[in-house]
């Protein structure tokens, strides 16, 4: 018996020793090529030559690799990581070579798709999708260590008001601006200037949404899409500068994540601070009137925004973030004004302490039924902005009109649930429906101990302190249809909303509180038809119907302080208005570069305009409100490319102009202009070698009017340039902004008041900066809604 026993473990052990020689293994390390780092957990399959999976693996966090027990014969070695091409490579194992090692494969990033052309590039690009142009945020140089706000300046159809803040959209300033996809209770100027360029990863411009977007903003939407770091590992980007001009601006910005391939935790902060001076002149020949007003903002604003990406098993994704913004500040407004040879100064003291936090809970299904998925999303957000303000006018310091004190209490919570639901009708169509739910609250207080002057002969009484709650809720449901074929791809949606808003005004010098609401159902339809040419060159033509409601600033009774001689109240009469939109794009990808061009026509019915008054109590003030008029039309051509000189220099030019209608009344007049707004830009980037770029913009933008106002043209110059350093894991920035301080706004207005002025805003700086960059390379990326974050691919620009 122990013979035999011994006999068959002999046997086995020849067998099994016969089995490992004939069987092989493979090993070797992924890399980079671009810049030669390993790429941890790339995917290895092993195919015989009539395309069968034998085997596979995935490479370690080093990018490592190695495939055992593989039967000896000719294999079709692939190797995949998202991101990248895959590399294909053919081997033999035999028993003259049963282990080979193949060392260092390298991976190429992916770069040119015809009509979903993605850009890994140094520079800001442009993407032409069916319903929104995409631009992938580079490494523009112009734009580092810029806030969001001024980085708009270098975007196709955008035109940016640096006095104001105010954006258009296609020379419109009804334009709604998203992060996330999600809408802001902060105003949207401090919002973007409290957001730094180095944040945003994508700015997606809607000139004509689809039925799937919320119907607000006539002249489409800005949707700014924040960096969400998805490489593996631990990585992250820290960021350092200064601007400089009259006064020293500071800013830092920190980007980090950590993915496991399960879970991907991410989160970026960043502050900036320092002071802001403009100065603003004004002459009235009518009245002998002489203003300026000396304005100095000190600041100091933070943000950060915090989230995961739950990937829970192949067909649900959970995520969660907040995003938060918090800014103490204080403006001071000097202003000396001189009637007559009188001479009055009234300094004003404002100190604000503003917040908004957002929180965000995704979870998306996505069916066996390729395809087919299923997604529900709540957003909340709460935003605070309390005011205290101190107004005096030193030549009369006893007087209540003009030396008071504010105390305001501003809250606004919104909440916004959306479910979408998205499948496949057949092989080249898809069905896309969804409801959404939002709600805004806005609780306003204002405690004040000015009085003013009313009745005949004029006498005084307080103004007494005042409530304002504001409430609306939106209903609504769509349904988009998308179909494909040969050349021609189609979309067509419609959406339906029930809006209800209820408002109550109460101060306590009335005796009866004012009662605002308004109940109104709407239907949104809009169209896509878009012609592929070649795989190079598109055509598309595109309608949609979008509305603007009344703001609660129009609305509000409340007069409120804009300069010692004037002041705004609103209007509650007021009534939405509503945009038909038509336009039509074609765009072509060629060797060296690509081209767009673009045309659209606009109808507004009900449009809201100014209504400027004399003040009748004081002759040299006046009175700004809002009212509704019949229609206005609003129509403009853009053409913008890219152009690759010559390996080391590429232009980027683009040209804007747009034709639209104002409507007003002055002093109890109807007024009508039609005003022409041009501006081009041209774009050069040079890459002097593989360390030194430099960036060079020039900027002009032509005159404009309004019922009021006529500004003069000015034209701007930018230069850049960035060294890369510490193995191309740091880059230092040198900017300059305005060098020629061409940035002046002059105006002009010969209604209600013959008068000139200017702006000397603090604009013209430079800027110095240091980024670093330390951790792996890419993994994959959560793809959220398109209303939220959109990761796939577009038409190259």
């Amino acid at each position: 018996m122990k013979k035999l026993l011994f006999i068959i473990l002999y046997i086995n052990t020849l067998l099994i020793f016969s089995q490992k020689k004939n069987l092989g293994e493979i090993s070797g390390l992924v890399i980079n090529q671009k810049n030669e780092t390993a790429i941890p957990y790339a995917t290895i399959v092993c195919k015989t030559l009539d395309n069968k999976i034998i085997s596979g693996g995935i490479a370690n966090e080093k990018g490592l690799f190695t495939i055992k027990q593989l039967p000896l014969k000719r294999y079709i070695i692939q190797i995949q990581f998202i991101g990248f091409s895959t590399l294909s490579k053919e081997i033999v194992l035999s028993k003259a070579t049963p282990i080979i090692n193949l060392k260092k494969l390298y991976l190429k990033n992916k770069n040119t798709k015809l009509k979903d052309i993605e850009i890994h590039a140094e520079e800001t690009s442009v993407v032409q999708k069916v319903d929104r142009r995409v631009i992938n945020v580079g490494k523009d140089l112009i734009a580092t260590g810029t806030n969001s706000l001024q980085m708009l300046q270098n975007i196709p159809s955008v035109n940016v008001n640096i006095q104001t803040g105010s954006i258009s959209l296609r020379g419109n300033e009804n334009v709604r601006v998203l992060i996330n996809g999600k809408p802001s209770n902060m105003d949207t100027s401090q919002l973007l200037k409290q957001t730094p360029s180095s944040l945003i990863k994508q700015i997606e411009i809607i000139t004509t949404p689809s039925a799937k977007y919320n119907p607000e903003g006539m002249s489409g939407i800005i949707n700014f899409i924040l960096k969400k770091n998805m490489k593996s590992g631990f990585n992250g980007t820290i960021s350092v500068g200064f601007e400089h001009s009259k006064n020293t601006r500071p800013d830092v910005s920190l980007n980090l994540n950590y993915n496991t391939g399960k879970i991907n935790l991410f989160g970026n902060y960043s502050s900036n601070w320092g002071k802001n001076s403009t100065i603003q002149q004004l002459v009235r020949t009518t009245n002998n009137l002489e203003q300026k007003f000396n304005f100095l903002h000190d600041y100091s604003d933070h943000a950060f925004k915090i989230g995961s990406d739950i990937y829970l098993d192949k067909n649900n994704t959970l995520s969660l973030y907040t995003y938060q913004n918090f800014s103490n500040s204080t403006l001071y407004t000097n202003s000396f004004s001189r009637i007559n040879n009188n001479i009055l100064e009234a300094p004003n003291h404002s100190k604000y302490n503003e917040s908004e936090q957002n929180y965000n809970v995704d979870y998306k299904l996505t069916t066996n039924n390729k395809g087919e998925n299923i997604e529900l999303e709540v957003n909340y957000s709460i935003h605070k902005n309390p005011e205290e303000s101190i107004n005096r006018l030193l030549q009369d310091t006893n007087n209540k009109l003009f030396n008071y004190t504010n105390s305001i209490s501003d809250t606004k919570k919104s909440w916004l649930v959306n479910l979408d639901y998205e499948t496949p009708l057949f092989e080249t169509a898809k069905l896309e429906l969804g409801i959404e739910y939002r709600n805004q609250k806005v609780i306003s207080s204002i405690k004040t101990d000015q009085v003013i002057e009313i009745g005949t002969p004029v006498s005084q009484q307080p103004k007494g302190n005042t409530d304002f709650n504001y409430d609306r809720s939106m209903y609504s449901g769509y349904f988009n249809i998308n179909n494909n074929f040969k050349k021609w791809s189609i979309q067509a949606g419609i959406r339906l909303e029930q809006f209800i808003v209820n408002g109550l005004f109460s101060n306590t010098q009335q005796s009866n509180p004012s009662i605002y609401s308004d109940k109104i159902f709407s239907i949104y339809p809009s169209a896509f038809l878009t012609y592929h040419i070649t795989n190079k060159e598109d055509i598309q033509l595109a309608y949609s119907r979008r509305v603007d409601r009344p703001s609660i600033y129009q609305v509000t009774p409340i007069q409120e302080w804009v300069s010692p001689f004037t002041t705004s109240e609103g209007n509650q009469n007021l009534i939405p208005q509503f945009t038909n939109s038509i336009e039509l794009n074609y765009s072509k990808s060629f060797s060296k570069g690509t081209v767009t061009f673009g045309t659209f026509y606009r109808k507004i019915s009900n449009k809201i305009g100014r209504t400027i008054q004399k003040d009748t109590s004081a002759p040299n003030k006046q009175v700004f409100s809002y009212g509704n008029y019949n229609t206005a039309n609003s129509y403009g051509v853009e053409i913008f490319g890219s152009y690759k000189a010559f390996s080391w220099w590429k232009i980027r030019p683009q040209i804007e102009t747009y034709i639209q209608d104002s409507q007003g009344i002055i002093n109890t007049k109807n007024e009508q202009v039609k005003n022409t707004l041009f501006k081009s830009t041209l774009n050069n980037s040079f890459k002097i070698n593989k360390r030194i770029r430099l960036q060079l913009t020039a900027i002009y933008r032509g005159k404009s009017k309004n019922i009021q106002f006529e500004v003069k043209p000015y034209t701007m110059v930018n230069i850049g340039a960035s060294l890369s350093v510490l193995k191309k894991k740091g880059t230092i920035t040198l900017r300059g902004t305005d060098i020629f301080n061409g940035l002046n706004y002059d105006y002009f207005s010969e209604n209600p008041f013959l008068e000139k002025g200017n702006y000397n805003l603090e604009y013209n700086s430079f800027y110095l900066g240091f980024r670093y960059n330390f951790g792996g390379t890419k993994n994959k990326s959560r793809n959220r809604k398109h209303r939220d974050n959109n990761e796939t691919d577009g038409g190259l620009f």
